[in-house]
């Protein structure tokens, strides 16, 4: 029995979560260059799995060590987002996450 199937009558809130993820990626695949945008829905892909997951380490591990020259702190949540689209238990906070951030980016434009 999986933890989905356990919780009849209730919202999946992984897919919530997921679709939350998904609206997030396409907001920045969206403001991307046209390449670029490509990369990033190309990536999101099932089959690009295998390139997806050393990628997502390596952009987390370039924002760990942001402090050094060339890498930034903005690897870190681009990496976590990727690593989310492999690890179901990421998703939910991190859409919280990107949801409180998103709220604070739209209030400050007011």
């Amino acid at each position: 029995m999986t933890f989905e199937a356990s919780r009849k009558g209730q919202p999946d809130v992984s897919a919530e979560a997921k679709a939350e993820l998904d609206r997030h990626f396409e907001w920045i695949a969206e403001r991307l260059p046209h390449r670029a945008g490509q990369f990033v829905r190309w990536l999101r892909q099932p089959s690009s799995r295998l390139v997806r997951i050393p990628l997502s380490a390596l952009l987390i591990l370039g924002g760990i060590f942001s402090f050094l020259p060339i890498l930034g702190l903005w690897m870190l949540p681009l990496g976590l987002m990727l690593v989310a689209q492999d690890v179901p238990f990421l998703q939910q906070p991190l859409a919280n996450a990107l949801g409180w951030i998103e709220r604070k980016w739209m209030s400050r434009k007011d």
